[in-house]
């Protein structure tokens, strides 16, 4: 069932159609099986195997991990589920090839350190496997362009795993935008409001992990995407509008010293060293049709989690943070906000409809079991995937400019035109209802 340029292209008339889905494509019922392989079994790949096997019709014949430990903890997983043991892939860093070379994966799925996001994705492309790749896409211009240039020369779909778009509140949203309800959107902000020091970056003992590295390396928005995922359809990205030039600029760096400190004592190495990456990055995007996007990175000092989402318009405003809104002559006190839920219930999004049923014990509370299911039955379908290329590079491409604009001095840097002007005709095909 491997996808050819030829086949793709032939199918392109109904990318649309794919695009808007069936119910099938949540509720299951497909007869032929998609089957894909895994390049990443950590905690995300392995989180992602125990989601996808609760979908119908989904078979899993090869996984690859360097960590032998962690590929046979995955092998169990699928086993566990009733799945034939598949086969594992650890000789070294590029066996990966040797489970994309296969001609029994239709797909794969990339759930590795960032670094080989884009080598791996292109790889896949080039060997007519769909590509589900992890946050971020990219991390540098070069590589964005990678991923688009492939795309277009093989007709092979390349999807960034960014679940934060198939939220159930976000939806909701963008169902209201879609309506009028916010009237013509002005503004947004988003952030990635997420205390990593502690899980992420470093292990509890202190011993720094991949992602730390990139503090010691870089002074950018290292982690864009959880927050840009909804922002794009809301504000036609890619689909009427298009990124102009943005500016970043960074605080000092003292989250990470400071939890050291605090925790090992003011003597521990970890406590000296000198971090590149500013605590806190804020970078403001100016689009060509005028609206402006701020987007803030904090993810090295103590606080809860939140992405503080903020979406407005001439006739109102959406605050996920107060989890309220409000709206020129429907909002029923002038000027004050009231709560969201009852607007969500009322505008749910049929993707969310058709999720009642499941019981929220998927990854993210079913948010990463619906991105899945869509993005599989797109490769069912031979169908451009909800996300295209063109989104992932632009929400990736944030990393690589931000940290252009904080090394001078906070100056504008244009974005890239990653659609060649494809933009200001291509009508929006994300989560349309229809």
């Amino acid at each position: 069932m491997n996808v050819t340029r030829r086949e793709f292209l032939e199918l392109s008339a109904a990318t649309t159609a794919g695009l808007a889905l069936s119910k099938k494509a949540i509720a299951g019922g497909a007869a032929d099986p998609v089957r894909v392989g895994i390049v990443g079994t950590g905690r995300r790949g392995k989180s992602l195997l125990k989601t996808m096997l609760q979908i119908d019709n989904i078979k899993v014949p090869a996984l690859c991990d360097i960590d032998r430990d962690a590929l046979s903890m995955a092998q169990d997983i699928a086993v566990k589920a009733g799945q034939p043991k598949p086969q594992g892939y650890s000789k070294d860093e590029y066996v990966f090839k040797e489970l994309m070379n296969r001609d029994d994966l239709d797909a794969v799925i990339i759930a590795t350190p960032w670094h080989w996001h884009t080598p791996m994705a292109v790889y896949g492309m080039e060997h007519g496997k769909y590509v589900g790749v992890e946050v971020p896409a990219a991390i540098s211009l070069d590589e964005c362009w990678q991923l688009v240039n492939t795309h277009e020369k093989t007709g092979v779909p390349c999807m960034m795993m960014e679940n934060w778009s198939f939220r159930r509140d976000n939806l909701a949203i963008l169902n209201m935008i879609r309506k009028g309800m916010f009237g013509d959107i002005v503004h947004c902000h988003c952030a990635h409001s997420h205390d990593c020091v502690d899980h992420w970056f470093f292990d509890t003992d202190g011993k720094i992990r991949w992602g730390g590295e990139y503090l010691l390396k870089y002074n950018r928005d290292q982690y864009p995407t959880h927050s840009l995922g909804p922002v794009l359809s809301w504000m036609d990205i890619n689909c009427g509008d298009s990124f102009d030039y943005l500016t970043s600029t960074a605080s000092d760096s003292r989250g990470i010293n400071a939890y050291f400190s605090r925790k090992f004592g003011p003597d521990h190495p970890n406590a000296k060293r000198k971090y590149k990456q500013g605590d806190i990055v804020t970078t403001v995007v100016r689009t060509k049709k005028g609206k402006t996007i701020v987007i803030n990175y904090d993810m090295q000092l103590p606080r809860p989690y939140d992405n503080r989402w903020l979406i407005q318009g001439t006739l109102g405003l959406y605050n996920e943070q107060r989890n309220s809104l409000y709206i020129v002559d429907k909002s029923p006190k002038y000027h004050q906000w009231e709560p969201f839920p009852p607007y969500q219930e009322k505008y749910e999004h049929k993707w969310w409809r058709e999720m009642k049923q499941k019981d929220g014990s998927f990854g993210h509370g079913g948010t990463d079991y619906l991105e899945l299911k869509l993005f599989f039955d797109a490769v069912r379908n031979k169908t451009q995937t909800p996300v295209d290329v063109y989104d992932s590079v632009v929400m990736s491409c944030i990393v690589p400019l931000s940290g252009e604009s904080i090394a001078n001095g906070s100056a504008p840097v244009k974005c890239p035109d990653f659609t060649h002007g494809k933009w200001e005709t291509k009508k929006p095909v994300f989560a349309v209802e229809v």
